[in-house]
């Protein structure tokens, strides 16, 4: 579905370029701030990433004539810019969708580099570039297209209604007042985004005390992705492993994890991990001495966890189901991690985020200079629902910055292929963009488009989903994708309040990051889970209609 014809070629570049790009967020009340938390970093004499195989004329052209020298790409109107690389070249003809370019400062230096302002040429979606007449004969040209980077934009500006986003906020604002605790909204399309509000609050207990004052939600705030870490850590990072041919979702799990064997297990691959038809029950509480596997599988050290995942014990066939895990995200992170020789959180923090300048999505963030005040709070009393249960070394106070999943905490310090992973909306918002990108943002290139369109498509056995994501594919799902997306649209969803919806058919990303689980818990069930907000499928819903009914 995101699969576009293009052959890419990454060559080293020899120039400065700025791609920097500042946010602005809608805050509560209306009022705009300037965050620079996602600035794109300045790059020099690096390899820089384009959507298209740079070279014109290409070392192979086929001999239809009016196939030569062109070329599609991802862009937006009013933005975009090609990067120019010489060799040799005294003059040339370029166009963007059909309009001639100037490029003549490209030859006042014959292996020189000049960056172009193509904006007055661009439309929103598919572009076209031909690069015509090179002379002379046996020089050529590279022009490096970076892929789209996000601005802010008003919602009118891309076709979505004012009015009923503002109800819409009503709505969530009116049940932050009925007790919903709190969320962060962030719509984008069309390469803008143009809604980034914040409501409520993002700490309203001391346990199970009712603060006399609440702190309120803002823009910025950290969230415990929980299983959203599954699609934004380590799906991306099998994805850009694969794009590296350093993995292949074929190869046997053994290959990576020599001590996979036993019981079958060696038969199992990558891609049945991937779509969770591996043979692994759903969970396994590593954290609970009483756990249904024994004492044997009983661990709060992360090195013997990851042993442990070795002999995980298999529920079914391998393939004759499909059991929603965490396990097989957990096995796909010690595979990582064993690729790379380095942890989960530091592979892809400084190997994806880090790249695309995204500096609040972190793995144990109070250790990496957050405060507990930057983030929303989850649970109010731990791990203990409420005080209703208890297990060793249990948390009995208000979390807030560290990761409420039991497994992620107890068993994997805080670093683990399924949960475990903070953010943003605005940080989320550059990650989804780079999915819409078919895998790249800005002068970076995390996944290979093919690669991206093998994660993103139907799997062999279920419509709804792909390798990892979640997929709209049909109705089964409309309680979180809504009614009115598309059916190629993905996504996903955390337990602690996360959802995260990607839909290229309207080059459309929603960011809905609550903290619902900061309620009153009474007998295992939290108060937030009951509000519209925390359910997903209804405000999603809203966000569509805003974009495609009149008002």
């Amino acid at each position: 579905m995101f699969k576009k014809i293009k052959n890419k070629l990454s060559l080293l570049v020899l120039l400065v370029l700025i791609l920097a790009t500042s946010f602005t967020g809608y805050t509560a009340n209306g009022s705009v701030n300037v965050l620079a938390s996602t600035q794109q970093p300045a790059i020099s004499q690096v390899q820089t990433e384009s959507q298209i195989n740079p070279r014109f004329p290409e070392e192979k052209p086929t001999d239809r004539i009016y196939a030569q020298g062109r070329r599609i790409f991802k862009g937006y109107a009013r933005q975009g810019k090609i990067i120019i690389e010489n060799h040799g070249v005294k003059s040339a003809s370029v166009y963007i969708n059909g309009e001639s370019v100037s490029i003549k400062n490209a030859f006042t230096n014959k292996d020189g580099t000049v960056t172009i302002d193509i904006s007055k040429y661009t439309v929103n979606g598919d572009n076209t570039i031909k690069v015509l007449n090179v002379e002379p004969k046996d020089t050529y040209i590279n022009i490096f297209i970076p892929y789209p980077t996000l601005t802010v934009g008003k919602p009118k500006e891309v076709g979505f209604s004012e009015k009923k986003l503002a109800e819409l906020d009503k709505f969530i604002n009116g049940e932050v007042e009925k007790g919903f605790p709190g969320a962060v909204l962030l719509v984008l399309k069309d390469g803008k985004i143009i809604k980034n509000t914040a409501y409520g609050y993002k700490l309203k207990f001391d346990k199970d005390k009712l603060l006399d004052k609440f702190d309120p939600m803002d823009t910025d705030t950290l969230f415990d992705l929980a299983s959203n870490t599954k699609m934004f850590a380590t799906n991306l990072a099998i994805q850009k492993l694969v794009s590296e041919k350093k993995i292949n979702i074929n190869d046997l799990v053994c290959k990576y994890i020599p001590g996979f064997t036993g019981d079958t297990r060696e038969n199992i691959k990558i891609k049945d991990l991937l779509t969770h038809s591996a043979g692994f029950a759903d969970s396994i509480k590593f954290y609970l001495p009483d756990n249904p596997y024994g004492e044997g599988f009983y661990s709060i050290d992360r090195a013997k966890t990851l042993k442990l995942l070795e002999k995980a014990p298999l529920e079914y066939p391998t393939g004759t189901k499909t059991i929603y895990s965490d396990t097989d995200y957990m096995i796909l992170g010690y595979i990582i991690e064993n690729i790379t020789g380095v942890k989960l959180d530091e592979y892809v923090e400084k190997n994806i985020y880090k790249p695309l300048g995204l500096t609040h999505t972190v793995f144990n963030p109070l250790k990496k200079g957050f405060s507990k005040e930057d983030c929303a709070a989850t649970e109010t009393m731990g791990n203990t629902r409420g005080g209703s249960r208890t297990f060793p070394s249990v948390r009995n106070y208000t979390l807030q910055g560290e990761v409420h999943d039991e497994k992620a905490f107890y068993s994997m310090a805080g670093v683990s292929g399924h949960a475990g992973l903070f953010s943003t909306a605005e940080d989320m918002a550059v990650l989804c963009q780079t999915i819409l990108n078919q895998g790249g943002y800005g002068n970076i290139e995390i996944a290979d488009e093919d690669v991206l369109d093998q994660f993103t498509k139907p799997s062999d056995n279920d419509i709804t989903f792909g390798l990892g994501w979640n997929r709209a594919g049909n109705t089964d799902k409309v309680w979180q994708f809504g009614p009115y997306a598309s059916n190629t649209a993905i996504g996903h969803t955390g337990w602690t309040g996360t959802l995260t919806q990607i839909d290229p058919e309207h080059d459309m990303a929603i960011i809905l990051l609550t903290n619902k689980k900061h309620s009153v818990c009474n007998n295992g069930t939290f108060e937030g889970d009951a509000y519209e907000t925390g359910k997903y499928g209804s405000i999603i819903s809203l966000v569509y209609e805003a974009l495609l009914e009149r008002e």
